[in-house]
């Protein structure tokens, strides 16, 4: 099937034009160099490529090329929309990556429910906004709500996994069971290393870290925290007995980093 371009440009055969692909919005990129390789794919001379993970502002170039028409105007829908969700992604988690500060480490996990194709570009967004796509280094066993349900509760989900040396045990809490803050103390006494307590309701955070000092449990443990945590609710939590906060759909979610194509010089 023949491309109307062809047509469109048909007056401009051998002419070789310079564009750019320029930041709307102030943010983290993402994906550049996966940009740079569909603009090679397309035949293009790249000039000038931003590096993954830098800062721009608005009217900053990302990346610069020259080439025929119809492959300048191929790259325009390829590469913004290599970058810009990515680029958007990774804004969104050096947002909280900064306003956590030092602590509590913040991690997204949300990726994974996201489609196959997009999850790898989706991981390096995250890192390069300096957040962690795992709640923790491997090797480490995630038990979530439904292990818990289907073992039995939380003593028995943990002793099933109880052979896999060196292996941290994170588990995921809701007091679906039992009371939140038992739940906590009986994955503290049975081995878990980290208690996700992921019911979004701060005061099961507070009930948790109380009970785990009551019974003088809190240092075998990290506590992580989540539930459609936003931005706002950092300065919050940072005041709380938390070590590591799970940002979902505010990070995996984020509007694109808006950008633009132009022509810069025939």
């Amino acid at each position: 099937m023949r491309d109307i371009r062809d047509d469109i440009f048909s007056g401009l055969a051998g002419r070789t034009f310079r564009a750019a692909i320029i930041a709307e919005d102030p943010g983290i990129l993402a994906e550049t160099s996966m940009a740079a390789q569909a603009a090679r794919e397309l035949g293009l001379s790249v000039d000038m490529v931003s590096s993954e993970g830098s800062a721009v502002k608005p009217g900053d170039e990302i990346i610069r090329f020259s080439g025929e028409p119809k492959r300048i105007a191929m790259a325009e829908d390829r590469l913004i929309g290599i970058m810009a969700k990515p680029s958007g992604i990774a804004t969104s988690a050096r947002r909280f990556v900064e306003r956590a500060g030092a602590c509590p480490r913040i991690v997204s996990g949300a990726w994974k429910k996201m489609p196959l194709s997009q999850k790898e570009s989706i991981r390096r967004a995250i890192a390069l906004g300096g957040a962690s796509k795992r709640i923790c280094d491997p090797p480490f066993l995630y038990l979530d709500k439904n292990y818990v349900k289907i073992l039995g509760g939380v003593t028995a989900c943990l002793h099933a996994v109880s052979g896999f040396n060196g292996h941290v045990r994170v588990i995921q809490l809701k007091g679906i069971n039992n009371d939140i803050n038992s739940e906590a103390c009986q994955a503290a006494q049975n081995g878990a290393g980290i208690i996700f307590i992921d019911s979004g309701r701060i005061d099961d955070l507070d009930r948790v870290s109380d009970a785990l000092k009551l019974a003088s449990l809190r240092d075998r443990v990290e506590i992580a925290f989540g539930g459609n945590i936003q931005l706002n609710d950092i300065e919050t939590l940072k005041k709380r007995d938390v070590d590591i906060l799970d940002i979902g759909r505010a990070i995996v979610d984020a509007p694109l980093l808006d950008m633009r194509m132009e022509i810069m010089e025939a």
